[in-house]
């Protein structure tokens, strides 16, 4: 298991990324500890740390904006 990351998204707000390895895929988790949301993603293992991020990041933002009722 790699350790959680951080990063944020252009807002400034604080997202942690968890990649756990599972065969030839990667899972990857982002969580925004504000609200405690967290979605999840599947990459292929040979994919970009950073275009798992990416992806992940959209995802959470998606999730957030529909739960705020945007």
């Amino acid at each position: 298991m790699v350790p959680p990351g951080q990063n944020s998204d252009d807002d400034g707000r604080e997202i942690l990324f968890e990649f756990r390895p599972i065969g030839n895929q990667v899972r990857v988790a982002a969580i925004d500890p504000e609200t405690g949301v967290e979605v999840i993603v599947i990459a292929p293992r040979n994919a970009a740390q950073s275009d798992m991020q990416r992806i992940a990041t959209a995802k959470l933002l998606r999730q957030l904006a529909k739960e705020s009722g945007r």
